[in-house]
């Protein structure tokens, strides 16, 4: 008996990092069955170390150089990467990012590659007109468009007016082998840390937060505040610490590699954001077993239940926010359970092996009318 032959995708982004997306498409590349689906990787640029050195080793690659889609070199681009597309006799094209799916969504539609796909797991609240507008144009010529929330599709019906059938939710997954034997949470201890991963620009609310430590602070000597993340905010962000007197309180760690090193140093973990859709660092805050406060925006309440895995406070007040934190700090137990309960959740409902057979499973339904 002929086994069905594995279908071929090939995912294009401008570069590799370390934030969330990124995170999640290798972890997507790294895990996927090749009998099912075998997968290739496009870098509109990639050309630097960092992005070099994030490179998948099992699947094939190609970096197109481009700074920039209006330049002349965006035509030689696109002969390159017609040509890759037909050496590895590609299936389907998932794209990330605002360049990547201009460029490569109607480049795949010029080349005859009928199934193409857009990912867009944020809720659109950063998007200029002119990017509305070419959203618009770019998700009607996609197949499909991918997004891991329910707010997130609600956003892109709202926004883009694309009809249910061309939207699609796949939810994120979390990593729990890099989260091996978190330990307990212990909020009465004589040195507390509070915790956030998160880029540092406006939407993740950072600046809320050192306001809710400027609030805490007094009452408690023992509490101290880490933030893990880069971004432009951080000389204005740093001024903010050192005019509330907290920089001895309030660290700005910058990029750190080794995400589950640091929330094991955590005992609360926030995620003050004004806007999310699915968010990777609240996954790590479960997998890491902390006691999570997090505020009503996107899929926070889906993922951390209110008074079971966690708190949910309403986003854009640091009262609530500085609150849910006071909380913990007098009810240990209580973060104790929280923390626990929030780890089980990943376990059961949040892996990456079951997001990775989520889009196997998604690749070969969209693939299945050419089968």
């Amino acid at each position: 008996m002929n086994l069905p032959q594995p279908r071929r995708v090939c995912f294009v982004i401008d570069r590799l990092g370390r934030a969330g997306t990124e995170s999640q498409l290798l972890a997507l590349i790294r895990g996927l069955d090749r009998a099912r689906v075998v997968p290739s990787l496009c870098l509109l640029d990639g050309d630097d170390d960092e992005s070099r050195s994030l490179e998948p080793t099992d699947c094939a690659i190609i970096r197109l150089g481009l700074k920039g889609l209006f330049r002349w070199p965006t035509v030689a681009a696109a002969l390159r990467l017609r040509a890759f597309w037909r050496e590895h006799r590609i299936d389907a094209v998932q794209t990330y990012f605002l360049d990547s799916s201009y460029f490569a969504i109607p480049l795949a539609r010029m080349c005859g590659i009928r199934r193409t796909v857009r990912v867009r797991n944020n809720v659109g609240y950063w998007l200029t007109p002119t990017h509305r507008f070419v959203g618009r144009l770019v998700g009607r010529l996609a197949t499909k468009t991918l997004t891991n929330s329910e707010e997130g599709r609600r956003a892109l019906a709202a926004n883009e007016y694309l009809p249910p059938r061309k939207i699609a939710v796949i939810e994120n997954g979390v990593d729990l082998d890099r989260f091996q034997n978190p330990r307990p949470v212990d909020t009465g201890g004589e040195f507390v840390r509070v915790g956030a991963v998160a880029n540092l620009r406006p939407v993740k609310n950072i600046e809320g937060l050192i306001r809710v430590a400027a609030m805490l602070a007094p009452a408690y000597p023992n509490l101290h505040f880490e933030v893990a993340g880069t971004g432009d905010l951080r000389e204005v962000l740093q001024a903010q610490i050192d005019a509330a007197g907290l920089r001895d309180r309030f660290v700005l760690r910058g990029a750190v590699e080794n995400v589950p090193e640091f929330l094991a140093r955590i005992d609360i973990a926030v995620l003050p954001s004004h806007s999310e859709s699915m968010s990777n660092a609240l996954l790590e805050y479960m997998a890491a077993g902390r006691a999570i406060v997090a505020t009503d925006v996107g899929a926070n309440a889906r993922l951390v239940r209110a008074e079971v895995d966690g708190l949910i406070v309403p986003p854009d007040d640091d009262a609530a926010l500085a609150a849910a934190v006071e909380r913990f700090l007098r009810a240990q137990p209580f973060a104790q359970q929280c923390g626990a309960s929030a780890r089980a959740r990943a376990e059961s409902e949040y892996s990456r092996p079951a997001m990775v057979r989520r889009f196997e499973n998604f690749f070969l339904r969209l693939l299945a009318v050419e089968g």
